[in-house]
């Protein structure tokens, strides 16, 4: 999927596939320590891009998703497509009012990911060459075929290699512990069963006096 995806936009599939973050705190993400601090290898999740014509002027930034803002590990392989991206794609500057601290404030973001002219992307703009690139990659066109199966790839790839529940938690950012593997259940190991394990224990323990 990253493959079909043009250069202007493969960056932020690799924060979502490599950083398991949502396709409006891809969007969102913009150039500088606020947002990411390669030299500490972190990756500051503290906003996301949202579009209303209703509000706020349209374009606006606001916190994450029920309240998941947080740092997380920067892969070293995510990093360098960043600093790639950054460096053949310069960011744009652009005014847009910020509400994650609450109040609205007006202030130039320099916003990593935008359109051939330099705008920022409406959810039915990106639905629509997200369409396209999925057709290219060859995935199902299904309900679950989205960015956020990005997200998904990424929980499950921790999971799969090992990661404990708290370390997938931290790293998606879910704000319980109970919600992580509830969403992923299917994708932890069977657990080992309790039933014998006393009698186990017991059998050795004679066995050893």
């Amino acid at each position: 999927m990253l493959d079909a995806m043009p250069a202007r936009f493969r960056a932020a599939g690799w924060l979502g596939a490599g950083e398991g973050l949502r396709f409006g705190e891809a969007l969102g993400l913009e150039d500088g320590h606020r947002c990411a601090d390669p030299a500490e290898g972190e990756l500051h999740v503290v906003q996301q891009l949202r579009y209303s014509p209703k509000e706020h002027g349209g374009f606006y930034l606001t916190r994450p998703k029920a309240g998941s803002s947080g740092t997380v590990d920067l892969d070293a392989l995510v990093a360098e497509h960043l600093a790639a991206h950054v460096k053949e794609l310069q960011p744009v500057e652009i005014d847009l009012p910020d509400l994650t601290s609450g109040e609205q404030k007006w202030r130039t973001v320099p916003l990593l990911f935008t359109s051939r002219h330099s705008n920022p992307i409406t959810d039915r703009i990106w639905s629509r060459k997200w369409g396209k690139w999925r057709e290219k990659a060859g995935w199902p066109n299904t309900e679950h075929a989205g960015f956020h199966a990005l997200r998904h790839f990424f929980a499950t790839v921790l999971i799969t290699n090992g990661a404990e529940p708290q370390e997938v938690q931290r790293a998606l950012r879910h704000k319980s512990l109970s919600l992580t593997p509830e969403t992923y259940v299917g994708w932890w190991p069977e657990q080992i069963k309790a039933q014998g394990i006393f009698g186990e224990a017991l059998r050795a323990a004679r066995e050893r006096t």
